[in-house]
């Protein structure tokens, strides 16, 4: 290998890796300048497995990865949000999503890249006063970094023309159509981004031949290895479903089989395809128009699969379900139900997992304020046990969530909006988590009482009884505001905690001096005065971080 040959692979490498970090960088830019509304992308993501297909589309064409969308996908199946049906539906919009990426960069603009690269870096890196012209800036020139790459590497190919090597390898592509599939698999799978290897494609094609008109592989020739490109981008989807359920095994191997199948179909009809795609497509020079013909050979490919799967989708799910057998196993109750890290680079699906785990680890507690009221009341030694185990599983999932948003925390993708909230919900875990502990502390009371044969009289039963019922309102308002996390109705469930704490704090002195009256006409023994006020000022706290949680969603809202 000479000097020139290693020059041009560094250079090749080079102009690949300003592509990828353009188009990741681009794709970090236009996550944060759309904000609020890839959360309302993501409720249809969850909610209806109709708008499956234009929702998968949407996110792909914002996060410039149908890998990136079928990794969230498949987070949102292993943890239970969404039906393998609906996942299915949404990866096959991620495929038509995918295909912006090549129609983009069949635009010829190479030409001002430098002035994209500059008008951005402007707008990045000098007005920082709005949020939003930070985040456009950042898109603006990302996408020129992107063209800057594009155009590295097509400088980089034109002396393969003169290369009889590459010109007789590019021969028994196009003649042995299973050569160029499997060269477009293995370049997908190493550079990880079907993007990337088709921009390269696209860059190849539009290479001159040695007559110096026709392109160096043709329209025939390129199309078996888009067809390749479209298998291996699927191994992304593969690998993140190593370890996890059996739903997120089947939807990766849903996805393997879409475009797999896709490719067996078309690669019968690769002179017929190429004739339409060339009937459909700008016409001229074949240097000239070869690019945009991959793009919308892209495009059909994928448009015409999915149209194929609609109404096969229940048949691909029995499918997937004989290729993947098995049930899930069962979780322990500290371990995380929504938690999934290869979502972390999605911070808006991320933070989403994470309040439903938090949500979860709300009802946990709630569960936690039920049974230490029966330990107390019942004198029951079996749930004074039960608290005890609930509250070492509330701290270990408290742990694990508190871990899953400091390492979303530490990412840089995270806009100023996102980072305080997720301030805010670190607060809410470990306010969460010590409503446990007052739940144990009151369970450890019910313990001391049954031990002694302790007895309250029905006076002050009836006095814990009303701030127990008070906490656990208090409680399901905190867990109504997590859940539906913006909107009228977190913020009425937070105003809701704070009118009950008041009245919480004016009940807790009202029974303190109403205890020291029953103490004076002993009507009241005072071996009981201490667990009965440690009793009630344990509620009490309990109110009190649900009343945090209040000012967190208030917080949040603003």
């Amino acid at each position: 290998m000479n000097g020139e040959t290693v020059q041009m692979i560094i250079t090749m490498l080079g102009g690949l890796a300003l592509f990828i970090f353009g188009m990741n960088f681009m794709s970090d830019g236009l996550q944060k300048s759309a904000g609020d509304k890839m959360r309302s992308i993501l409720a249809m993501l969850t909610k209806n497995p109709i708008l499956g297909v234009l929702a998968g589309a949407l996110v792909t064409a914002v996060l410039q990865s149908s890998s990136a969308t079928t990794v969230m996908v498949i987070g949102f199946v292993s943890a239970g949000l969404m039906k393998l049906p609906q996942a299915i539906s949404i990866i096959l919009g991620a495929n038509i999503g995918t295909t912006i990426t090549a129609q983009l960069i069949a635009f010829k603009i190479g030409d001002y890249a430098w002035a994209f690269v500059a008008i951005g870096f402007i707008l990045y890196f000098f007005i920082k006063k709005k949020e939003i012209i930070t985040y456009i800036g950042q898109t603006i020139f990302a996408f020129g970094v992107l063209f800057v790459g594009i155009n590295i590497m097509g400088d980089t190919m034109k002396p393969l023309a003169g290369s009889p090597f590459f010109v007789d390898l590019m021969v028994q592509v196009q003649d042995i159509p299973v050569l160029g599939v499997v060269l477009g698999t293995v370049m997908t799978v190493v550079v990880q981004s079907s993007s990337a290897t088709i921009a390269v494609l696209q860059n190849l094609a539009a290479t001159a031949g040695p007559d110096g008109i026709s392109s160096i592989i043709g329209l025939e020739g390129a199309l078996p290895i888009l067809f390749g490109d479209n298998i291996g981008t699927t191994i992304t989807a593969v690998l993140a479903s190593i370890g996890a359920s059996v739903a997120a095994k089947r939807t990766a191997a849903a996805h393997v089989i879409f475009n797999l199948t896709g490719t067996l179909i078309f690669i019968w009809f690769i002179p017929y395809y190429a004739d339409f795609i060339e009937l459909i497509s700008p016409k001229g020079p074949e240097v000239e128009v070869i690019a945009r013909q991959i793009a919308n050979a892209h495009l059909c490919f994928n448009l015409l699969n999915t149209i194929i799967f609609i109404p096969l989708i229940g048949v691909l799910v029995k499918v997937v379900t004989k290729i993947v057998p098995g049930r899930e196993v069962d979780r322990l109750p500290a371990d995380p139900v929504y938690l999934d890290y290869n979502v972390l680079d999605q911070p808006f699906a991320a933070m989403h997992l994470a309040i439903k785990e938090l949500v979860r680890l709300g009802r946990m507690v709630l569960d936690m304020v039920n049974t230490s009221q029966a330990a107390l009341a019942e004198n029951d030694s079996d749930k004074v046990r039960q608290v005890m185990e609930a509250e070492e599983n509330v701290n270990g999932l408290q742990e694990k969530i508190v871990n899953y948003l400091a390492g979303l925390f530490a990412k840089e993708t995270l806009t100023d909006e996102q980072g305080a909230v997720i301030s805010n919900l670190l607060h809410v875990a470990s306010d969460i988590e010590r409503v446990g502990d007052h739940c144990k502390n009151i369970a450890e009371f019910a313990e001391e009482k049954i031990s002694n044969l302790y007895k309250f009289s029905d006076e002050a039963n009836a006095e814990i009884k009303e701030c127990f019922a008070l906490a656990k309102n208090m409680v399901s308002e905190s867990i109504t505001a997590l859940e539906y996390g913006e909107g009228e109705e977190a913020v009425a469930a937070a105003h809701n905690i704070r009118k009950y704490e008041a009245e919480m704090n004016t009940k807790e002195d009202f029974l303190r001096k109403r205890h020291m009256t029953r103490l004076n006409e002993g009507k009241c023994s005072p071996e009981f005065t201490v667990i009965y006020t440690d009793v009630v000022h344990n509620i009490e706290k309990i109110g009190d971080y649900c009343n945090n949680i209040a000012d967190a969603v208030l917080r949040t809202e603003k």
